[in-house]
């Protein structure tokens, strides 16, 4: 995957498009620092183990990290 470096604002005039991974498609944290993802199953703070409808997660060099808590992703 290529990396753009941006300084100042991003703006799109047609969108930005994003594709969802499941949980055990993502990939190895260690190897994607700093890549912000959104999991399709991964958890939210009021859902419970096996029930996750989906969360923005970013990789923080050794786990998925889920934005609304902080707290490491799970499904």
């Amino acid at each position: 995957m290529a990396t753009t470096t941006f300084t100042g604002p991003v703006v799109s005039n047609n969108g930005f498009t994003s594709t969802a991974i499941a949980f055990d498609d993502l990939p190895t944290a260690s190897e994607s620092t700093g890549q912000v993802i959104f999991c399709n199953d991964a958890l939210k703070a009021s859902e419970t183990a096996g029930n996750g409808t989906g969360n923005l997660v970013f990789s923080d060099g050794s786990n998925w990290i889920r934005v609304d808590t902080g707290a490491t992703a799970a499904k």
